[in-house]
């Protein structure tokens, strides 16, 4: 298992990523995702746990926007391979098992490959300062390179 601050890619069925444990969720908006993610919360806000869990599935080339949490996230791969990035820094490659933190207020995106699906769990704790902050779309010149 890899577990990397803020941050294999596999030649294999592009539903693979898809048949997870959850339910597939809910369509996540164009206004946030770039292709299509699909959202199923686990543990939604509240303030006695005070910590938000849920699973994603990218389809294949899907995206977040660049984006930031007030309190960071931690991400679990639990299928597939895909991508993670901070702002100026190189592009990581994510597979299965693979666990990614992100701190505080970094600016940052993850999705799927380009041939492959991409499961993850997200944990974004200490909700009451806040979820996520909404930047612009990954551009497919920022997505095609590694740098």
């Amino acid at each position: 298992m890899l577990a990397v601050p803020c941050m294999a890619q596999r030649n294999e069925e592009a539903s693979a990523a898809s048949n997870g444990i959850f339910p597939k969720g809910k369509l996540g908006p164009s206004d946030n995702f770039t292709g299509k993610a699909w959202n199923y919360g686990l543990v939604a806000a509240d303030s006695t746990l005070t910590t938000v869990l849920g699973n994603v599935y990218f389809e294949p080339g899907a995206r977040s926007h660049w984006h930031t949490h007030p309190a960071g996230q931690i991400l679990v791969i639990t299928d597939g391979s895909g991508y993670h990035q901070i702002k100026g820094q190189p592009r990581k490659t994510l597979k299965k098992g693979d666990v990614v933190t992100c701190p505080p207020d970094v600016l940052h995106w993850h999705g799927a490959g380009p041939q492959t699906g991409m499961q993850q769990l997200y944990i974004v704790p200490n909700t009451e300062k806040g979820i996520v902050k909404w930047m612009q779309a990954v551009t497919d010149e920022e997505y095609n390179n590694p740098k």
